[in-house]
């Protein structure tokens, strides 16, 4: 395939699984929006009324940015692993595979659709906040950066649950009992200064500590942990499980019987 031909091919593909999550939009982008109402009314309000200030902000000024993240983690993370896993169960993925598509573009396509609609959910969050608080962005660039990255990151972590499943049951297991344990630990309604020393140093072994950590960097201006590491951490995080999804690709793990 020369350029024009993959680009096309590319872009088939991505525009393929935004129009799957858009056409089914008050099952993929209405009830994020109406659960993170709930974060922000039950968390934010009622319980951030008695709670008070933290790192010199409101409750609901510190929980904000991490329930964006939050929201933006789960769904561009369920879309891929969904999407991908359908393909295989039905065996459409095997007519892509056997097509002269490079595996990157397959690759690529389903982690950028996974990456739309985590970042439209992010989008529509980040409206919904704006009915409960006054939201300023600090750091413009990096706010829109991380978020971008972090959305990629957990796209190819769909993808690569995709591939291990060999049922749909198997689908929902990373998201229940890995996902989002370590999303309410990663310091979305808490600082980790509140812990314990040596709960701090197992904290830091949260991927996704990082990531929201950056992002309130980027939004409010405070951080438990030094931006630049944090960043970096995404970085490397990106590039090995890319490449690791890519090589289980191309040797078609979970896909050839």
């Amino acid at each position: 395939m020369n350029a024009t031909q993959t680009l096309v091919a590319l872009w088939t593909l991505v525009i393929k699984e935004i129009k799957r999550f858009t056409r089914i939009w008050p099952q993929t982008l209405l009830p994020p929006s109406i659960t993170m109402a709930m974060y922000f009314i039950i968390f934010g309000n009622l319980i951030g009324s008695r709670i008070g200030t933290m790192d010199n902000f409101s409750y609901m000024d510190f929980i904000v940015p991490g329930l964006i993240m939050m929201a933006v983690i789960t769904n561009s993370y369920s879309n891929v692993a969904s999407s991908f896993f359908s393909n295989k169960f039905q065996r459409s993925v095997e007519e892509m595979m056997v097509s002269p598509m490079p595996s990157w573009v397959i690759l690529s396509g389903f982690i950028l659709g996974g990456m739309a609609r985590g970042l439209g959910v992010g989008a529509i969050v980040t409206v919904v906040s704006l009915f409960f608080t006054q939201l300023t962005v600090e750091h413009p660039l990096l706010t829109v950066l991380v978020v971008v990255l972090t959305s990629a990151l957990f796209s190819i972590g769909g993808f690569i649950n995709a591939l291990l499943a060999k049922k749909f049951d198997d689908v929902s297991i990373v998201p229940t009992f890995i996902l989002t344990p370590l999303t309410y630990l990663g310091g979305v309604f808490y600082s980790i200064s509140m812990l314990p020393d040596f709960w701090q140093g197992v904290s830091m072994l949260n991927p996704i500590l990082y990531m929201v950590n950056v992002f309130r960097y980027g939004i409010l201006g405070v951080s438990d942990i030094p931006a630049g590491w944090a960043l970096a951490a995404v970085f490397g995080f990106i590039i090995v499980l890319y490449t690791l999804a890519l090589m289980m690709l191309e040797r078609g793990y979970g896909i050839r019987s």
